[in-house]
């Protein structure tokens, strides 16, 4: 058993203090951050802290990010950002704060280790440890939404290479540096042939660069099931945003509970750690809330910032106190369960041990992971073949909108297909389907003809002189010849 070491000994070779922007919170964040600093610094981290203010106060006072220029200064200086949870306010107006710091500071990974430690933590997979790496920029995260009819609304998916290509690589290397042996990419590619597609591609493309690494590919909703009913057989993880989110709570859940897990948003030059549970205002000031999830956080933060000695020192004096049974109420167990700050101290007097029946944590040198920026392919030969135009027309049938719509084609365009809700109805369509008031409505290129965005324009004219309420409008491309753009179903 390793002698513990006081603060004293720790300090004497502590390296210079790295600036650190550490964000209180709201509800129980407070508290939760109190101790795990206090933590933190016990073990010898060597940091200056820069407390900003972050959440509901400053949506209140008038910011509807929820972060002013002050903290903003702090964070673009810093480049490391330890936060608390936040409240955001009900009702509209307000944007997710986390959505809002990851794409400013280009946040590209979401790093989410999920640990059992069973027995001391009740769990359904003793053995589980996977880590979910998660896009955090694109896809539905990008938030851009519309109301388009009385009946319809969107939100737009957003999937690039070159993001793809970033979270991809990073999965791999994040595997290489670990120790890890295999890499599973989660899509829904059977449905979304473009987005998801694109996402699965790029994993096959990348995977042959790491030989050493096994790696598979699943269908999102039956890897999810797997996930939940078999983790082991999963190491890393890497997924899309909204499907990142999603299985990330699932596995931390299944591991033992979502009150023990942390998370890392790591980009090029910036990172921000935070437990990934919310602010829990119920609890708010009762000493009672888990610091766990954010002082495992601040042990992810420690190796980032080049502290893995220190690192290794706290999560191995964690692991000790979770083995003897130190436990607050949410942790299950028996005995007396401690309030935060108690925990926190249970977890000082623990310093300079190691855990004897859990896996000792060890995070070697504590290297970094570097991502090369993607290399950008050569544009493509785009051809204009089409436009699929979005028409508003409550009440009406599939056939009787086509007599409507067709003219309006002339010598240029030919009306091609017209869907609802994605669904072929026109030609050919079914008296069964279910029809809204919105309507994909493709006009496709005459034979020979080679459209420009003028006729286009001509087309949409002729629509509007027609009384057509058309509220979008798309136009389909082909990139090398290969078209950019899904079929209707059931086309």
């Amino acid at each position: 058993m390793t002698t513990h070491q006081s603060p004293a000994a720790l300090s004497s070779s502590r390296p210079a203090a790295v600036p650190v922007t550490v964000a209180f919170g709201d509800g129980i964040g407070p508290e939760i951050m109190k101790a795990s600093l206090k933590v933190l610094l016990a073990a010898g981290a060597s940091l200056a802290v820069e407390p900003i203010e972050l959440g509901e106060r400053v949506y209140r006072a008038g910011h509807s990010a929820g972060i002013g220029p002050d903290a903003w200064d702090s964070l673009k200086r810093t480049k490391v950002l330890y936060k608390a949870p936040i409240t955001t306010p009900q009702g509209g107006g307000y944007k997710s704060l986390n959505v809002t710091i990851r794409k400013t500071l280009g946040l590209f990974a979401n790093v989410r280790p999920c640990t059992a430690y069973h027995p001391f933590v009740s769990t359904l997979h003793p053995a589980m440890d996977v880590v979910i790496v998660r896009e955090n920029e694109e896809d539905l995260y990008a938030g851009i939404e519309h109301r388009q009819t009385d009946e319809v609304y969107q939100c737009l998916k957003l999937v690039s290479q070159p993001g793809t290509e970033r979270i991809v690589r990073y999965a791999f290397e994040y595997a290489r540096a670990n120790g890890r042996g295999k890499v599973t990419c989660f899509s829904k590619d059977n449905i979304m042939k473009l987005t998801d597609g694109l996402f699965h591609r790029v994993f096959d493309a990348i995977g042959k660069d790491y030989p050493d690494i096994a790696k598979e590919h699943m269908i999102i909703d039956i890897g999810a099931a797997k996930l939940a009913a078999d983790p082991g057989r999963f190491d890393v993880i890497v997924t899309s945003n909204l499907y990142g989110d999603i299985v990330s709570d699932i596995a931390a859940e299944v591991a033992g509970s979502v009150g023990l897990a942390p998370s890392a948003n790591i980009g090029s030059s910036a990172a921000m750690f935070e437990a990934i549970h919310g602010s829990a205002p119920d609890i708010a000031g009762r000493d009672v809330a888990n610091p766990s999830g954010l002082l495992l956080a601040g042990v992810m933060m420690l190796v980032h910032i080049g502290q893995a000695r220190v690192a290794e020192l706290v999560h191995n004096a964690w692991l000790t106190a979770v083995e003897e049974g130190v436990r607050t109420a949410d942790m299950g167990g028996t005995g007396a369960a401690l309030g935060t700050d108690a925990f926190a101290d249970a977890v000082i007097a623990r310093l300079g041990r190691r855990p004897q029946t859990l896996q000792p944590a060890s995070y070697g040198d504590g290297r970094a992971i570097d991502v090369p920026e993607p290399v950008r392919a050569a544009r493509a030969d785009k051809a204009l073949v089409g436009v699929d135009v979005f028409v508003d027309a409550p009440g009406v049938r599939p056939a009787a909108l086509a007599s409507s719509l067709a003219p309006a084609g002339a010598e240029v365009f030919d009306l091609a297909m017209i869907t609802n809700r994605g669904v072929k109805v026109w030609p050919e369509g079914h008296d069964e389907t279910f029809l809204t008031d919105h309507w994909r409505c493709r006009f496709m290129a005459k034979p020979g003809l080679s459209p420009n965005k003028a006729m286009v324009a001509g087309l949409l004219r002729r629509l509007a002189q027609a009384g057509v309420d058309f509220v979008k409008t798309e136009q389909l491309y082909t990139f090398d010849g290969e078209p950019g753009f899904s079929l209707g179903q059931g086309q």
